[in-house]
């Protein structure tokens, strides 16, 4: 027959292994968790292309408070696209419709407002940077998934970030000499013809003068491209 004493030795025992059991299953999810977010990253992150894929319930569950960390790489993700897609896309439509002459001018107006607005995808660009560095510093992260979240976040995040920044300076420069060259010939009214997909001038100084505005258009458009194409070639 068991006494008194006995009895609350035994319940203090069996106390404390349900507590040992228990912090044991819940270290054992920890690391579940954090090694199903690793993979995510690796297999699917990296391999993503300019939108991030929305997390489902799933997923949601099985990364537990990581998807919180995954949170900081979409946020982002989301806040760039969506800057692109009103600064930097419009501007290619609007150049790429640029095939002769009197586009210069047909489009000059439109190219304006977009080059007020490259200003603006700067400091979006800027705040999104700032507000993912730090929330990345507040993160509380184990050696093995920083080292797979640090590539993630520079995939997702520096780089693109930073071809942004670069691309910007250069579709500025541009634009700017694109809308000059539609100023120019819009100013020249009567006193200019177009011929087929060219333009002709009644006199060799306002030829001079057209020529010199076209000629830097080039090398910058092709400034442009490149730094569009290391952009992309970013988000890839």
């Amino acid at each position: 027959m068991a006494t008194g004493k006995s009895l609350s030795r035994w319940f203090t025992l069996m106390i404390t292994l349900f507590f040992v059991v228990s912090l044991s299953g819940c270290f054992d999810k920890e690391g579940d968790q954090r090694k199903a977010f690793i993979n995510f990253l690796q297999n699917t992150v990296m391999r993503s292309g300019e939108r991030l894929p929305t997390l489902t319930a799933d997923q949601k569950k099985q990364f537990g408070p990581f998807a919180s960390d995954y949170a900081v790489l979409y946020g982002f993700s989301r806040q760039l696209s969506q800057a692109l897609d009103n600064g930097i896309k419009p501007m290619v439509d609007s150049i790429n419709s640029i095939r002769i002459p009197q586009d210069y001018m047909a489009q000059r107006e439109t190219l304006r407002q977009i080059n007020g607005g490259l200003g603006i995808l700067s400091q979006q660009v800027d705040s999104a940077k700032m507000q993912a560095d730090s929330s990345r510093s507040a993160l509380k992260q184990s050696d093995d998934l920083r080292k797979v979240f640090d590539k993630a976040y520079q995939k997702i995040v520096t780089g693109p970030a930073n071809a942004a920044q670069s691309l910007i300076p250069a579709a500025q420069t541009l634009i700017r000499q694109l809308v000059q060259v539609g100023d120019f010939v819009a100013q020249q009214g009567d006193r200019v013809s177009f011929i087929a997909d060219g333009i002709q001038f009644p006199t060799s100084q306002q030829a001079s003068q057209y020529n010199s505005l076209i000629g830097p258009l080039a090398a910058q458009h092709q400034a442009f491209i490149q730094a569009y194409s290391t952009l992309t070639d970013s988000l890839k």
